[in-house]
């Protein structure tokens, strides 16, 4: 495959050099149209299915040769550009490859989009419930003995949804967890959005498809070069069907794509191709340098990043040493030394180096730690810990059915005992703490509060947390 090729760039930029006279849209004409301040080389490039650029939903020119040049690339038999980010390629998945109540095994830290695709779907989720690392308070992988355990008790699974590797950067599927999932003859289906990278560096954790996975989503602009939303999907094998899939895709995707985002696809698959293994590994290098230096300062604990075990660019940084909680932390390295981390937790940071990390940006955060930690020196070392999570509840309805049942906001006070009719999840990462359907215990009320008293970055129908919608009886 000529991986140095970028076929739809290349057609977009034939097309523009023709210089038509166009009454078409997007009626911006190239950017004349725009806002001055959005104008530029870039929205030229801001076209439509005109002939000769094909079209995302028939894919038979430019976007079928760009999508067959990453399927080469990554190992798989077909990939779809996806312009409607992760979550459009994860709720094809469900809603190509299963039924109204057939059951589907994942683990309870999935993304939030993945309750949309049971909700689609009419799938009725088996959840798994993932350790929890005592020290960090971040979810662990599932043990392997509990996923046999859970592919043993239910025979009649449709799929398995997975999370690999996590937004941590952990990883999370073994080869012997893959293996498991095969023999019991299920498609492994899994939420890649934090490893379009993963095969360029030897240190990352393996990718999905080389361990068996049957389709992989890889939310490209993450860590991949491509624009914000552009992602992907691969499939290997015949499960899902792919045919299911792409009428999955045409009927949930927007039927106006963005050429802006697939020709970042196009652009981005080129560019890991010819110089994915040094820009990541630069990348990796940088984030060396930046875990050093951070683990040197009293006061400050950084994640260990194992070869193979978690990816080194996701860079996850304890500040209890320093009697700061996360979100404090992030405060103050924003507000006074101008450092925008990913994400704040309750007892940690979490920075991630990509490819267009500098030297000189690592210098940068790495003096503002240093400072930080010469402010904060609390006289008797004070662990900031987060909430502890509750038990899971009981799952009362399916996704679905609790989404197609009527429902009434009540005070959380209220809400013990009655049954949650939507997700509630902290973003980031975007993990539920209340699925639809499962019945709000005291225990899970009492957390709902904590996390608003602190000030979680929650996404709910009422992000601050002062109602949640519940069935009516």
């Amino acid at each position: 495959m000529k991986q140095h090729r970028a076929p739809l760039f290349e057609a977009l930029k034939r097309h523009l050099a023709r210089e038509y006279a166009g009454f078409h849209f997007p009626a911006h004409a190239g950017g004349r149209g725009l806002p001055p301040s959005l104008a530029g080389g870039l929205a030229r490039l801001d076209l439509t299915e005109l002939p000769g650029l094909d079209d995302l939903h028939a894919p038979s020119g430019p976007i079928a040769r760009a999508q067959e040049l990453a399927a080469a690339l990554y190992g798989a038999d077909r990939t779809f550009f996806l312009v409607n980010g992760s979550t459009v390629g994860l709720q094809a998945l469900l809603l190509a490859g299963t039924a109204p109540g057939q059951k589907v095994l994942l683990p309870r830290n999935v993304h939030r989009a993945v309750v949309g695709g049971l909700i689609l779907s009419g799938a009725d989720p088996v959840y798994l419930l993932p350790p929890v690392s005592t020290d960090w308070g971040l979810f662990l992988p599932p043990a392997p003995a509990d996923v046999n355990a859970a592919l043993a008790a239910h025979p009649d699974l449709a799929a398995v949804i997975w999370t690999h590797p996590d937004y941590h950067g952990l990883a999370t599927l073994t080869a012997a967890t893959a293996a498991a999932i095969r023999e019991a003859g299920l498609p492994l289906l899994v939420d890649e959005a934090h490893g379009a990278h993963l095969p360029f560096h030897p240190h990352m954790p393996p990718p999905a498809l080389t361990l068996g996975a049957a389709a992989a989503v890889q939310s490209v602009h993450k860590l991949g070069g491509a624009l914000t939303q552009a992602s992907w999907l691969h499939l290997k094998g015949p499960l899902p069907d792919p045919s299911r899939v792409a009428r999955a895709l045409a009927l949930l995707e927007t039927s106006s794509p963005s050429y802006l985002l697939m020709v970042s696809l196009d652009l981005a698959r080129r560019q890991l191709a010819v110089s994915g293994t040094r820009l990541v590994g630069r990348a990796v290098e940088l984030a060396g340098v930046l875990r050093r230096g951070l683990a040197a300062l009293d006061g400050v604990a950084v994640m260990k990043a194992d070869a193979g075990q978690a990816d080194p660019t996701k860079v996850v940084v304890a500040t209890g040493g320093l009697g700061l909680s996360g979100y404090r932390a992030a405060a103050i390295l924003r507000r006074k030394y101008g450092l925008q981390v990913e994400m704040a937790g309750a007892t940690y940071l979490l920075l991630v180096v990509g490819l267009g990390t500098r030297a000189a940006d690592v210098a940068r955060a790495l003096q503002a730690f240093r400072s930080l930690a010469r402010e904060h020196r609390p006289v008797r070392r004070t662990r900031v810990i987060g909430p502890p999570l509750p038990p899971p509840a009981e799952k009362v309805l399916t996704p679905r059915e609790s989404w197609l049942a009527a429902a009434k906001p009540v005070a959380p006070v209220q809400a013990a005992g009655l049954v949650a009719a939507e997700t509630i999840s902290i973003c980031p990462p975007g993990i539920p703490v209340v699925f639809p359907g499962e019945k709000l215990t005291p225990e899970v009320i009492e957390y709902i509060l904590e996390i608003r008293a602190r000030g979680f970055p929650v996404q709910a129908a009422d992000p601050g947390l002062a109602s949640i919608l519940v069935h009516c009886e």
